[in-house]
């Protein structure tokens, strides 16, 4: 779907007093990059270090000190840009951006401003009702992260924690091509998701890893772009789509009201769902921007570029249409075993060499309901994909039945063991012998002969008795020969 298409969908626009309004969004999302040192010094970036102890001389600002460039975080900078489908800039220059703030040693941030590193690129969006977005990234420059600042340690005191200084940071700019929260949210996922695919960023959001600064305006259909207001460092994608939805609703009410948005920075609080002004919004000349004397223009080899490139990973758009094609899943599953790299792995290995649909409704519905039910990571799994590619050929065979299959499944995930043992020693095998079956079917039809003469006028009785056979002898009766057996007795064939 085309952007005019886009925009004129109703479905996108909200209803004020005084009519419909468009939300319009863009991002800007801090993703710390996947490194073991810091930008411009060695400093370990390892999270959950006492405070103040993966500090360098150069991060804390001594006299003298000069920052040296880090070539991992910079390869790594360049291959999310690659997976962002994004141009690489051969010569990037780093700034200086002047603030003062008590966690910032320097009272200037290393980053980039006029010549980033990486330039345009796009994000698509497959929305759960099948229209596809395309999301514009208009660069990735890269920056050292400021320290943080506790002021809940002490009633009169802020306390200050220098250990993230310096942390290499991918700063990834969207163009304002989003105009939803559910568009926000898919593409904030997104977007982590192939970070995660390319190593370059973990994402862990709780932990400071990833996160975003939203840019909200709002403006009648068709009409030039309002003014935004910037929701800064939100952490997690759920009080993204809340606090979009609060600021668009804030802004549209202060218009009807007669009143005028004004350009500003404001913080999102997830305790009350609103947001509230924090600062005026700053420009760039407020920063003073200006290249940096201790750093020379960076300049890549494209040679070197294209060797990052040549190793760069089946990203999951690539790797969704793969298992659809190979693999005959509808897009939905497709989606859902790719949004996370090692399930999208262990769904393939469960069903190389089996019944590839059969595998990604056991991995979607039963492998990751257990790992929810129990709060577990895919990576933490207690069944296998050799065991659950066994309990499927198990199946397949028809050694057990479907309703067995569930409980083999609860015992593997419990007890472990090889399946096909389990069901040996336990007695698990399907019911295959027809006179068997047939004694069943017979022994439930003539204790209920009320509902046998009541199937022979409606049909979908039959369903009953198959269920009450499949009861009586607990759900190892083959279903398809219960079935037709029962069809056969009835006479509603």
């Amino acid at each position: 779907m085309n952007k005019a298409v886009r925009e004129a969908a109703s479905q996108k626009l909200v209803e004020g007093a005084t009519g419909r309004w468009e939300i319009v969004v863009g991002m800007e999302v801090h993703a710390q990059v996947t490194s073991q040192a810091k930008l411009f010094s060695g400093a370990s970036t390892r999270f959950g270090a006492d405070p103040n102890t993966n500090v360098s001389l150069v991060d804390a600002a001594m006299p003298g000190m000069l920052p040296v460039i880090n070539e991992f975080c910079i390869a790594q900078a360049v291959r999310t840009g690659l997976g962002l489908q994004a141009k690489i800039n051969l010569r990037s220059v780093f700034d200086r951006k002047n603030y003062f703030y008590p966690d910032l040693p320097q009272g200037y941030q290393i980053s980039q401003y006029s010549d980033p590193l990486v330039g345009e690129g796009v994000v698509q969006l497959d929305m759960p009702d099948g229209e596809r977005v395309e999301v514009g990234i208009e660069r990735i420059h890269v920056e050292q992260d400021a320290g943080k600042s506790l002021h809940d340690q002490h009633p009169a005191k802020t306390y200050v924690d220098l250990n993230r200084t310096g942390v290499a940071l991918m700063e990834i700019v969207s163009r304002p091509d989003l105009r939803s929260a559910d568009e926000a949210r898919a593409y904030l996922t997104k977007l982590r998701t192939i970070l995660r695919y390319l190593g370059t960023c973990d994402g862990n959001m709780e932990e400071g890893s990833l996160r975003a600064d939203i840019n909200v305006s709002v403006r009648r259909p068709g009409e030039p772009l309002g003014t935004r207001c910037e929701v800064k460092n939100v952490n997690s994608i759920r009080f993204i789509g809340q606090a979009i939805e609060h600021e668009a609703r804030r802004q549209i009410d202060l218009i009807e009201d007669g009143g005028t948005v004004e350009q500003e920075t404001r913080l999102f609080d997830p305790r009350t769902g609103a947001t509230r002004s924090m600062r005026s919004k700053e420009e760039a000349h407020d920063y003073r921007y200006f290249p940096d004397p201790d750093l020379l223009p960076l300049e890549l080899e494209q040679s070197w570029v294209d060797a990052i490139a040549a190793d760069l990973p089946e990203l999951p758009d690539d790797k969704k249409a793969r298992l659809i094609a190979e693999y005959g899943l509808s897009a939905y599953d497709a989606g859902i075993l790719v949004a996370d790299w090692e399930t999208a792995d262990f769904f393939e290995k469960v069903a190389a060499g089996r019944d590839g649909k059969a595998a990604a409704n056991w991995v979607i519905n039963d492998l990751l309901g257990a790992l929810n039910r129990d709060g577990r990571d895919i990576t933490d799994s207690p069944l296998s994909p050799d065991q659950l590619g066994a309990i499927i050929e198990l199946i397949g065979e028809e050694v057990i039945s479907g309703k067995i299959a569930k409980e083999l499944f609860e015992i593997v995930w419990t007890e472990g063991g090889d399946p096909r043992d389990i069901v040996e020693a336990r007695g698990l095998k399907q019911v295959t012998d027809t006179g068997a079956i047939e004694a069943a079917v017979d022994e439930v039809i003539s204790a209920n002969p009320d509902k046998a003469e009541q199937a022979k006028a409606k049909p979908n009785l039959a369903g009953w008795f198959v269920g009450q056979v499949m009861k009586a002898t607990g759900g190892k009766a083959n279903p398809q020969a219960v079935n037709a057996l029962v069809k056969k007795k009835l006479g509603v064939e």
